[in-house]
């Protein structure tokens, strides 16, 4: 059997970032290259704590570019591929959603394609040396809409885009399973939940809750606040991707969510009520919350039901919110201490 190499893409975002500094302590020899754009989303100070590692290896180039991946893929031969990179932010999806559609419609294709042609002969004949070798899909809960006050998402769940992001991300999934049917590639995906923890893009929620906070800016939360979300933490979301990548079945699905659902009203709640506790200031940081037009499309409520890893490949979240916002918020004060700037 030939040695494992890994290609990670979107490896200097948020949460593929997570998962290169968690998969080089875990696997030291195994040989890894990151690819990532640099997009506003990518940042190499997210990796500045392995950036020595000797099995590592970061490359800045764009999925889109076939050649480069078709070079890429050449010159390593890799085992396995975890594919993070997309656009991300909802936000952003509405007001150019051709960036969207290119990276991780398009992108998702190329990687796929040129996987398929490395670690196959014909479909369903896979090429010796790659007989275990698997690419493995990140996607999101976003995939399947929006859920009404009772109910969680499974595998089964319809999927219902609401977002051009969420579209993309549709497709890239169908994409991905087309590969299994089709060509008997060895293919895993993973929908996750909400993400929170170390690293995070400023633009997300809980980081500009946290910037706003101690910049004593107003704190804009989207409509009634009421919108709900399924929080994963993101160090739990990288231990059951390595466990689907290593011991998921060969064209499934697996559903990781935190089991953590709490409104827009109550994360911003918790912060500053810590804030408060932690980083007095003269008067309570719940007074800078604001409520702001709501974004075109929000969907109301996520939740995953993670069943199906947690019994199948024993999967289970070690943080629970209360635990992971405190590790979150420690880490982004520690940064804004570091850089004497805010974040």
């Amino acid at each position: 059997m030939k040695n494992k190499m890994y290609l990670i893409t979107g490896g200097a975002g948020f949460i593929g970032a997570n998962y290169v500094s968690y998969f080089l302590k875990l696997y030291p020899n195994i040989r890894l290259i990151n690819l990532d754009k640099l997009t506003y989303a990518g940042d190499l100070s997210n990796l500045k704590d392995i950036s020595n590692e000797k099995n590592y290896t970061f490359i800045e180039g764009d999925i889109c570019d076939r050649d480069l991946i078709e070079d890429l893929f050449k010159k390593y031969d890799f085992t396995n591929v975890i594919h993070f990179a997309a656009e991300s932010h909802v936000d952003n999806s509405i007001t150019n959603p051709g960036a969207f559609i290119k990276t991780n419609i398009e992108g998702t294709f190329n990687l796929l394609d040129v996987a398929k042609n490395l670690w196959m002969d014909a479909p369903f004949k896979i090429r010796k040396g790659h007989e275990n070798s698997r690419f493995h899909h990140i996607s999101t809960d976003e995939v399947y809409g929006t859920l009404g006050n009772k109910g969680l998402f499974t595998e089964h769940t319809p999927y219902a885009p609401n977002s051009p992001y969420s579209a993309s991300k549709s497709a890239s999934d169908f994409i991905v399973r087309s590969y299994f049917h089709t060509y008997g590639m060895n293919v895993v995906t993973t929908n996750c939940s909400n993400n929170y923890g170390p690293k995070q893009h400023n633009e997300k929620l809980i980081p500009t809750i946290i910037r706003k906070a101690i910049s004593g800016e107003p704190i804009p939360i989207y409509g009634d606040g009421k919108n709900v979300r399924d929080w994963l933490y993101v160090l739990d979301h990288c231990k059951g991707i390595d466990l689907v990548t290593n011991k998921g079945k060969a064209g499934e699905t697996y559903n990781i969510g935190g089991r953590n659902e709490k409104n827009n009203l109550y994360i911003v709640d918790t912060i500053c009520s810590i804030l408060d506790e932690i980083k007095p200031a003269s008067k309570s940081y719940k007074e800078q919350i604001t409520f702001v037009k709501d974004r075109p499309g929000h969907d109301y409520r996520y939740a995953i039901d993670a069943s199906k890893i947690e019994n199948e490949l024993g999967w289970k979240a070690d943080e629970n919110f209360e635990t992971g916002i405190k590790k979150t918020i420690d880490w982004y004060l520690k940064k804004i201490e570091r850089n004497s700037i805010s974040i």
